[in-house]
């Protein structure tokens, strides 16, 4: 199987899979307890129709939005992820000239492999920096002061991470970083040597916004205990104030899945909302963000940008997502099996599909911009 041969989401997965040993795909792939919420996320886009309109003269299609005060070319951006050096080793290097290319926002992690600085210099596109909150509330200051030095435009704060999720995938091969694989998980590696070989051959994998915290060496700290004890599970929105203040710029939350705490969000002074659920990672059974969307745009879509994340693999999904009053839409999965099975390559072609099938809807809807999207498009079954 060839990149060329990769047409969806589907497909990309599978190359993925061939490509990567399983604790790592698994990793990927996987989500919390018995993996529900994963799957009611994708499941949530097939319980709404869309209903078009015709001989609307749809020659020209303007796919661009503008959210948290950055002019994004396409409607769907980046979400940042951790660890992607792990799934190939250019990482968020490929994500952010990918990301450049199609002139959308794309983000770095807290545990990205790749600088802040790195990524600016690498594209020029809106870039994100997805924060954790740590007891160390100098750690915090000096990680946004690093951030705006970088020229990051926008802050995001995971909120839904105060500890980590129960991801048994994980547990079943002894997946951990640093690497602490059990007889099944070593196996498994065994008969994906060319993984192996790209990983030894190319620079050491390391956590750049972290590096005197967390060792990959395993010296100082592994990412689980990273979560366990230097994340700060009494975090309040007094604290996230202070931050909002503390940056003076787009600040976002990421993981808001409330009404209650989507206008908490607009009363602190924050710029946009994410709608999620961790892919699924975290809290097995709670409510897919599409399913959220329609009652927090109605709350508070008006005096914040909201957009969500989760489940999404077709442009017909972003659609939906827009349809219903989203400013944008983050992609994840979507994104990091292509960069698992080609790298920067991968990211750019599934960028590319995105794009023409958000295009082809559009014109399938008699729409030529997405502000002509709305509800009247849209029925649920």
């Amino acid at each position: 199987m060839r990149l060329s041969q990769c047409h969806n989401f589907h497909d990309f997965r599978e190359l993925a899979r061939r490509r990567l040993p399983g604790p790592i795909f698994n990793y990927i792939d996987g989500a919390a307890d018995d993996e529900v919420t994963y799957r009611r996320n994708t499941a949530a886009f097939e319980a709404c129709d869309l209903v078009p309109n015709v001989l609307r003269g749809v020659t020209d299609i303007d796919l661009s939005v503008t959210v948290m005060g950055q002019k994004l070319a396409l409607p769907v951006y980046c979400s940042p992820t951790a660890l992607q050096r792990l799934f190939h080793h250019q990482g968020e290097r490929a994500v952010a000239a990918a990301a450049g290319k199609y002139g959308t926002m794309f983000g770095v992690s807290s545990l990205g492999t790749v600088s802040l600085e790195e990524a600016r210099r690498i594209s020029g596109a809106p870039q994100v920096y997805q924060f954790y909150f740590h007891k160390d509330r100098g750690l915090n200051r000096e990680m946004m002061a690093r951030a705006k030095q970088a020229g990051v435009e926008v802050m995001m704060l995971t909120v839904d991470s105060i500890t980590g999720g129960n991801r048994e995938r994980d547990k079943r091969t002894g997946f951990a970083i640093p690497f602490r694989l059990n007889l099944a998980g070593i196996t498994q590696f065994a008969v994906k040597p060319a993984w192996a070989i790209n990983y030894l051959t190319h620079e050491s994998f390391r956590l750049p916004q972290l590096d005197s915290h967390v060792d990959m060496g395993g010296g100082v700290m592994s990412i689980s205990r990273y979560f366990t004890e230097m994340l700060d599970p009494s975090m309040t929105w007094d604290d996230v104030a202070e931050m909002v203040r503390h940056w003076g710029g787009p600040f976002c939350l990421k993981g808001i899945m409330s009404v209650e705490d989507a206008r908490r969000a607009v009363e602190i002074g924050c710029s946009g909302i994410v709608l999620s659920n961790h892919g699924g990672r975290q809290l097995d059974g709670s409510r897919s963000a599409f399913d959220q969307l329609a009652e927090i745009v109605d709350a508070v879509g008006d005096r914040i940008d909201v957009m969500m994340d989760g489940g999404v693999q077709r442009g017909t999904h972003v659609l939906k997502a827009l349809s219903l009053g989203a400013k944008a839409v983050g992609l994840g999965r979507y994104y990091l099996f292509p960069l698992a099975a080609a790298g920067q390559a991968g990211v750019e072609r599934a960028l590319e599909q995105m794009r023409i099938e958000i295009e082809r809807a559009m014109k399938l809807m008699g729409c030529t911009s997405i502000d002509q999207l709305s509800r009247k498009n849209l029925r649920f079954r």
